[in-house]
């Protein structure tokens, strides 16, 4: 295994002008110098294109046609990628710092897996706090039970281990490739760092309900249906505590 392992950021990118400027400027500045970077465009109708291009450099590599939504241009990215790790940082999201790679490495580079922890931040880049639901001390494949405890943003994998999005789920593919993912790896290790900031959006009710629907089904195909069941009361109960505690702070 290399002792300086290439990584390759995936940044998946449609009409996407006013935020992809911070991405592309935060994969840049990265201080680990063994970086391949693949910008993913569904052929936007923006100047996204134009942004993108001016980071020109020989480890950044475009590729710019259509594709029928985000899993399929992320499925586009993995099959090229040419680095021995791979990371998905899309459009508006950023790493947490300038070193957060180089930090990653230095806990080792024979693992399989890395993760860690998010932050969530405004258009402003206002940090405005944790994801609420935050990694758990040793990720394994049975942790997402409850949901998507780590984002895609935080989990630095090795390519050999991982698989294509599912293209049948348009709203949750992100957890069922995760939990795929994991039940491959034999080695995984939390950084115990923040490595990305998420820009915070807006989801529509009708990708809510579709997105809660996938999830459901996802999660009952590999942990069960009757397990599932009961977990979603779990999280329906913690949801409304959450909102309950959160309105009288308020």
């Amino acid at each position: 295994m290399s002792a300086s392992p290439v990584i390759t950021i995936i940044t998946v990118v449609y009409n996407a002008s006013a935020v992809v400027e911070r991405t592309m400027i935060s994969v840049a500045e990265q201080s680990w110098p063994h970086i391949e970077h693949l910008v993913v465009d569904g052929l936007s109708r923006d100047n996204t294109l134009e942004i993108v291009n001016r980071f020109a450099r020989p480890e950044l590599r475009v590729i710019s046609e259509k594709d029928n939504g985000i899993y399929e241009a992320m499925n586009k990215g993995q099959a090229v990628a040419s680095g021995e790790f791979v990371l998905f940082l899309n459009a508006g999201d950023e790493f947490y710092s300038k070193d957060t790679l180089k930090k990653i490495m230095e806990t080792g580079t024979d693992e399989d897996v890395y993760y860690g922890n998010t932050m969530v931040v405004d258009e402003n880049g206002k940090e405005l706090g944790e994801r609420r639901l935050t990694p758990p001390t040793q990720l394994n494949w049975r942790s997402l039970q409850m949901g998507m405890c780590v984002s895609h943003q935080s989990l630095l994998v090795r390519k050999s281990i991982c698989v294509p999005y599912n293209l049948e789920y348009k709203i949750s593919s992100d957890i069922d490739w995760t939990i795929r993912v994991l039940k491959n790896a034999k080695k995984v290790v939390n950084t115990k760092i923040y490595i990305s900031k998420f820009l915070e959006g807006g989801v529509s009710s009708s990708q809510r309900k579709q997105g809660l629907s996938e999830r459901f089904e996802i999660l009952a195909k590999h942990y069960g249906w009757a397990k599932t069941v009961f977990n979603h009361g779990l999280i329906t109960i913690r949801f409304v505590v959450h909102k309950i505690t959160k309105s009288s702070m308020t």
